[in-house]
């Protein structure tokens, strides 16, 4: 097989069915007996509405859980329609990547992008709010469990769309979500060391977006998979992180054990940490030690040896999430057809067949 090659596999986007319906204007008018014009006037404080019949409506309110479309109501005044992103990370490669992704495809349909940083400390239920409140609707990055969090939380009734970790067989997001299927990519790429006559694969994982165990997740999944399929027994997982510095400490303890042969790491700032460990330890790639990365993040061509990974579009994702959130904004607009959003093994110089 030539050094560099690609294979590819698919990926998903899901719009939820059933998802709850939110209350409208009309439910609002027809459980306060009063038309919809009324429920307008008193959503905007015009003076003209007589003070029980604001309360009356404003109970309705209350009871139905309604919320103003922001979008419609900036469109009634001429401003330009947002979408705020909510996001955990704007740095790592992923996330940098799907807010690309989001920004072309929100400026080509004329929105303008905004972001808003998720941090530990957060009241979530208030910065989802806050969000909300900005005129549109909302994107959630929810590659990690703050992320999910996130997700998780905000109400039905503000338009949502997501861009998520695969998620497990036969099980779909809350909300209209796509992701690709990193699952079945490590599985191929777990299974092509493998096939170069490595006993096993060890992994450095990245943190999951739910659970706390280093062997969750769907990239760690699919290397099991792929393990168990061949009759292999999994080795325990590493990995405390997801930068170059977890990657190096990983490596550390990989590279003492002379009978690891293959390694595959759930990103690509992982794998440059495990190469300058295993550089260190005096463990040649991939003469002694095979390594494959995950994201093919734009270092992973040109370091040395030039690094085996998974790619992943994570553009594509931005701009499939917006689509689907797109598609909730207009209501004349269809939702985008489920399109795989592909993934593909990029074979470079850091993985080749066991000679030692």
């Amino acid at each position: 097989m030539s050094v560099t090659g690609h294979t590819s596999f698919g990926g998903r986007v899901h719009r939820a069915p059933g998802q709850r319906k939110a209350a409208s204007i009309r439910d609002v008018a027809r459980a306060a007996d009063v038309s919809y014009q009324t429920v307008s006037r008193v959503i905007n404080s015009h003076p003209s509405v007589r003070d029980e019949t604001r309360r009356r409506v404003q109970e309705a309110i209350d009871a139905l859980g309604f919320r103003r479309n922001a979008t419609a109501f900036a469109l009634a005044r001429g401003v330009t329609r947002s979408v705020t992103v909510l996001t955990s990370d704007t740095l790592l490669h992923g996330y940098a990547a799907t807010l690309q992704g989001l920004e072309e495809a929100s400026r080509a349909a004329g929105f303008t992008l905004g972001v808003r940083l998720l941090t530990p400390e957060d009241d979530l239920d208030q910065t989802i709010a806050a969000a909300a409140d900005t005129g549109g609707g909302l994107v959630v990055i929810g590659y990690d469990r703050l992320g999910a969090a996130a997700l998780d939380r905000v109400p039905a009734q503000v338009p949502c769309a997501a861009v998520v970790e695969a998620p497990p067989p036969g099980r779909t997001p809350g909300r209209p979500a796509v992701w690709a299927d990193d699952r079945a990519a490590a599985r191929a790429a777990t299974a092509h060391l493998l096939a170069l006559g490595h006993p096993t694969v060890h992994y450095v994982a990245i943190p999951a977006s739910t659970g706390t165990r280093r062997s969750a997740g769907p990239r760690a999944e699919g290397w099991r998979l792929a393990l168990r399929a061949a009759g292999v027994a999994a080795p325990a997982p590493s990995g405390r992180g997801w930068d170059a510095q977890a990657g190096y400490e990983a490596g550390r303890g990989l590279a003492r054990n002379r009978e690891v042969t293959a390694i595959l790491c759930g990103n690509d700032d992982l794998a440059l940490g495990v190469l300058r460990a295993l550089h260190h330890a005096g463990r040649r790639v991939p003469q002694d030690v095979s390594v494959i990365g995950f994201d093919d993040a734009p270092h992973s061509a040109f370091v040395t040896p030039s690094l085996t990974t998974v790619r992943m579009d994570f553009q594509g994702l931005g701009r499939a999430a917006f689509g689907l959130l797109r598609a909730q904004l207009d209501s004349d607009r269809q939702p985008p057809a489920p399109d795989p959003v592909a993934t593909t093994l990029v074979l470079r110089e850091s993985s080749g067949t066991r000679t030692s």
